[in-house]
């Protein structure tokens, strides 16, 4: 059940950098990255809230969910399993 971060899509959307929005959230670019490239294992409501502010979004702009099989075809990997190097 692999829960995917959307983040890159609406920073796209709306052609705001990493560091304009962690200057706008007072976070990192870093942790921006972070959150954008899926590598958390969670993230507090309060930083979720400051996302869909700066961003004037929902949750469900930045989270999606898709079954096993989905996660697989679309990115031809099991969920939660390391990056192939």
């Amino acid at each position: 059940m692999p829960i995917v971060m959307r983040l890159d899509r609406v920073m796209a959307d709306r052609k705001m950098s990493a560091t304009e929005l962690a200057q706008r959230i007072d976070s990192t670019p870093v942790n921006i990255s972070r959150i954008k490239n899926g590598h958390i294992r969670g993230i507090r409501i309060s930083t979720l809230e400051q996302l869909c502010a700066a961003l004037k979004c929902t949750p469900g702009d930045l989270i999606e969910y898709m079954d096993d099989d989905e996660y697989r075809a679309r990115f031809g990997q099991e969920a939660h399993s390391e990056p192939q190097s």
